[in-house]
């Protein structure tokens, strides 16, 4: 099973889409995805320096565009899995089929604006704690008034808040660990990006999603997201959430994922997953940065791509699993019942708790598809309702 991966911010490196233009079509698309960006793709992607590209509104439709425009050149049919680390999100989601690229880029642009605006409304940053027991790590980050924006897996926890709050846990710094300051405009994925996440929601309540046609794994708690409704309220919902790229690594290895690809600009979670799932069962590894890396990319896909998650018809809507662990149907619940949408069919009993399973429309539930109270792994199906999808 094959895994594709899309990185965030931070990943960026000048130039790095230089190579990619000597593609035929490839500037042209640039310059199509930046009229709905509202920024300079094929400049940012070629000649803007570091500090150019480091500014979150240039940067986040810069990588979305990015993975976006590599994985036109693959053959993704045969990719059973998509996930990306914070914006890029936005790039999985698109691979999944659940949002046009066009939607995606022009998301990426709003969310990259809008989140630089949240930034200059006070000052705030962000830092990475390296090392250190993970229970002592997320006391000291809540004792200094900050919140962990990002937990990455690998002893790497990433806190963010305000400056005073940043300089206690660098002066207070848990046992065996290392804080270094991080080059941001602000503190992402906390309370502090409110503007931003109401001002994408008001965007994203005009968008048509489609259900995904791969397994497409959430940010926001690792499981595997099943309707498009729900992934896009998530993205929105991440404005503001801690990044569980812990969760999201520990779902690759509960799926049996046997081979990952990161996509431009490739490196950091390719880095975190060699880190986080390691031994006999660890995937193979192949990083996606410039054209001459498409034929390894290519025989990865080849060697271990497979037939992608369940796909919706329009008689049926197919529930999966959001997440590993066992599936207790609601009591009440027999074939034949009618259902609403966002109406509770069980539950699965995860090691972090119960997370419920929802029909997300109206039918007739005509046939359960895992046995009770029997392990699931996310994306699995577990239930069948007939009717309008």
């Amino acid at each position: 099973m094959l895994a594709v991966l899309s990185p965030g911010q931070g990943s960026q490196k000048p130039g790095f889409l230089t190579p990619w233009l000597d593609l035929t079509g490839t500037e042209a698309r640039l310059r199509w995805w930046s009229a709905l960006a509202g920024v300079d793709l094929v400049h940012l992607g070629t000649a803007a320096d570091a500090e150019e590209i480091k500014d979150t509104a240039r940067t986040q439709p810069l990588l979305v565009a990015a993975a976006l425009l590599a994985a036109e050149h693959l053959p993704m049919h045969d990719v059973a899995v998509t996930a990306g680390h914070s914006v890029g999100e936005l790039g999985a989601t698109a691979l999944a089929g659940v949002l046009s690229a066009e939607t995606a880029i022009t998301l990426a642009g709003v969310r990259g604006r809008e989140m630089a605006a949240a930034c200059a409304l006070e000052p705030t940053g962000m830092a990475a704690m390296l090392g250190g027991d993970a229970d002592e790590v997320l006391a000291a980050v809540d004792a200094a008034g900050l919140y962990p924006a990002n937990r990455n897996g690998a002893g790497q926890v990433v806190a963010a808040g305000t400056l005073a709050g940043l300089d206690k846990l660098a002066a207070e710094p848990p046992a065996k660990t290392r804080v270094v300051r991080l080059k941001v405009a602000g503190a992402f994925h906390t309370p502090h990006m409110t503007p931003a996440e109401e001002t994408l929601a008001a965007l994203a309540a005009g968008i048509t999603p489609a259900d995904p046609t791969r397994i497409l794994l959430s940010n926001l708690d690792g499981s595997a997201v099943g309707h498009g409704r729900d992934m896009v309220q998530r993205l929105v919902r991440q404005v503001t959430a801690p990044v569980r790229w812990d969760l999201c690594m520990r779902t690759l290895a509960d799926l049996g994922v046997t081979g990952v690809l990161e996509l431009p600009p490739a490196g950091t979670l390719a880095g975190l997953v060699k880190r986080e799932l390691k031994g006999a069962g660890a995937p193979e590894i192949v990083t996606l940065n410039t054209p001459d890396d498409l034929p390894a990319a290519r025989d990865l896909i080849a060697r271990h791509g497979g037939t992608p998650g369940p796909r919706p018809t329009p008689a049926f809507q197919v529930v999966v699993s959001p997440a590993p662990g066992t599936f207790e149907p609601a009591a009440e619940l027999a074939e034949g019942t009618h259902l609403r949408t966002g109406e509770v069919i069980g539950r699965v009993v995860t090691g972090q708790g119960p997370v419920e399973v929802t029909a997300h429309g109206t039918g007739i539930l005509t046939g359960w598809l895992a046995p009770h109270h029997a392990p699931v792994a996310p994306g699995q199906p577990l239930a069948r309702i007939g009717g309008p999808a």
